[in-house]
Order: C-alpha cells, then sequence, then structure tokens
C-alpha cells in the first residue's frame, strides 16, 4: 500500500506562507519557529521535486507549479478538518444519518424552510427524505424506516402532535360537465362521473378515506398525474387548496359547487419513532420543524390553521 511522502501539516504550512505574506508571519500564526517553517516547506518541495515558491522582494510567491498544487491541497485540509469535525459530532452523540418521512401533502415551502434551518446544524448528517401518501407513513413508523415522521394520522402504538390541517375542495376543469348543470351538486351528481384519485401507497394498513367509494373511479400513483388529468377535464377530484392554489387563481381549476361537504380536512401530525432515546440531530429537527410551523401559525392568526 502507498503512503504519501507529503503531509496535510506541510501543506497547512504552505498555505500560511501564501495566506499570511511570508515566512516569519506564517511562523506567528501557527506558532512556530522561522526555521521550522522553512525547513518544512523545503522538504516538501524536496518530496515532491517540484519548486512551490520563489521569493519576490521580501515575499514568498507561488510559482504556477505551487498554485495548481496548493489549489487542490485546499481542499484537502478543507476535508481533513471536516473529517475530525465530524468524528467529534460522532462523539457526541450526533447521528451520522437521519431518516425523516413528509406525507406529500405537506406544504413544500414549510418544508424548505425547516431544511434550511437545519442544514447548517447538520453538516455531518445524511438526511434521507421520503415522501409518503395516506397510510405509507404507518409502514414507515412500523418497519422503523424512519425516525422523525410526518403523517396524516397517528397510528396506534405511536404518540403525535397535531401541526396543521389541510383543507381539500372538489375541482374540476371549468368546463367540465359538473359545472355545467349550474346548480348546486350532490353526491349522486359526482357519482355519475369520473373521480380521480390517487392510490394509498401503503400496504400493511390502506385506510378507507371515505371519499374514494365512487364507483366511476381511476386510480393513480402520482399526485402530479392526477393534477394534469383533472385540468385536461377528464374528471373530477379533492384536492388540498394550498396545492392547487395557482390553478385555481388562473382558471385552470374550479371549485365544485357542492351542496354540502364543500370542504374537507385532515390533520398532519409530527410522530418521533423512538421517543426514548431520540438523537441530537432528531432533536434539532423536530425543535425546527414546531419553531417554522408556530411561526407560519402566527402569521396566519394562531390556532392551528387549514392550509
Amino acid at each position: 500500500m502507498k503512503i504519501p511522502r507529503s503531509t496535510l501539516e506541510q501543506w497547512q504550512v504552505l498555505q500560511a506562507i501564501v495566506d499570511c505574506g511570508g515566512y516569519a508571519q506564517a511562523a506567528d500564526a501557527l506558532h512556530r519557529s522561522q526555521s521550522s517553517v522553512s525547513y518544512m516547506v523545503a522538504r516538501l518541495q524536496e518530496q515532491l521535486g517540484v519548486e512551490l515558491l520563489e521569493i519576490d522582494g521580501r515575499r514568498a510567491r507561488l510559482t504556477k507549479n505551487g498554485e495548481a498544487l496548493l489549489q487542490r491541497a485546499r481542499r484537502l485540509l478543507d476535508d481533513a478538518f471536516q473529517l475530525e469535525e465530524f468524528a467529534r459530532s460522532l462523539n457526541d452523540g450526533w447521528e451520522s444519518e437521519l431518516r425523516f418521512a413528509v406525507d406529500s401533502l405537506f406544504p413544500s415551502e414549510l418544508l424548505v424552510r425547516i431544511l434550511r434551518e437545519f442544514e447548517p446544524l447538520a453538516r455531518h448528517t445524511l438526511v434521507n427524505l421520503a415522501e409518503t401518501i395516506l397510510s405509507e407513513s404507518e409502514d414507515v413508523l412500523r418497519e422503523k424506516r424512519a425516525d422523525i415522521v410526518i403523517a396524516n394520522y397517528v397510528p396506534a402504538g405511536f404518540l403525535g402532535d397535531a401541526l396543521l390541517d389541510i383543507e381539500f375542495v372538489a375541482v374540476a376543469h371549468p368546463d367540465h360537465p359538473l359545472h355545467g348543470l349550474g346548480r348546486p351538486l350532490n353526491e349522486d351528481d359526482l357519482n355519475r362521473h369520473l373521480h380521480i384519485v390517487v392510490r394509498d401507497a401503503g400496504v400493511l394498513n390502506p385506510r378507507d378515506y371515505g371519499w374514494l367509494n365512487s364507483t366511476q373511479r381511476w386510480t393513480v400513483t402520482s399526485p402530479a398525474t392526477r393534477s394534469e388529468m383533472v385540468k385536461a377535464g377528464l374528471g373530477y377530484a379533492w384536492m388540498a387548496t394550498h396545492k392547487i392554489a395557482g390553478e385555481l387563481e388562473r382558471g385552470e381549476l374550479k371549485a365544485l359547487p357542492l351542496r354540502t361537504g364543500q370542504k374537507r380536512k385532515l390533520t398532519l401530525s409530527l410522530i418521533i419513532a423512538n421517543t426514548e432515546r431520540p438523537g441530537p440531530a432528531a432533536c434539532q429537527l423536530v425543535q425546527i420543524i414546531r419553531s417554522v410551523i408556530a411561526c407560519h401559525c402566527k402569521d396566519k392568526g394562531g390556532g392551528c390553521p387549514a392550509i
């Protein structure tokens, strides 16, 4: 096995000479004698067989070869410092990986805010983010595939805190025949037309969400595909209001004038898979989730608002 001739310490000395402006300044910054600094650079050049520095007046200046080599060495030094920071974080009990499962109904803008705040605190943690659909969140909990879960219900045996109420409306293309009836719609009206739903991705305990009972029903696996189908006029669907706000505003979709039950709600909850021994990274993420949601609720006027 080959062992490098040069050391990180030698490259750090070279970097200090360049950044500080000379041998004496580098010696002061590194708390070394000037002779030891000079020796380490001379030894480095001898080992590499490449001239790294040249003296320009009283200032040491990199040669072209020195510039190219130091550029790569800086990355090595950064990697070494990050490796040491990673070791310290592991020693403190910080998780090397954090598995975060989020229901697909959770607002994307809030998820991005959460991750943006978490990222500087978890530079050495690999985050595995999974989006779940309907009862799939229970699967990841029971199969121990997630540490933190935002789910549309709390399965038996787990504890959760309510975060947000997601509001649903029944929508269709403005030219859909249901809108052409020109009157408030009842359940029989809906049953006469194609209902487009998203398949429950869970397999352990699929749930009946009530509005999936239409006899004329097409099922898709992607919420985005369902949205495109509804916008194309193929059928109607119950969709989260915040996910289609733009389509409603642009007139691509229109809420159906239901006689009763025009809106439905589903509560998203925060679940910690291992409440007895959550790691530091998990605790930080939970704290950030609660903080971001609290700020959102405050902006919306308090409580646990519907989105």
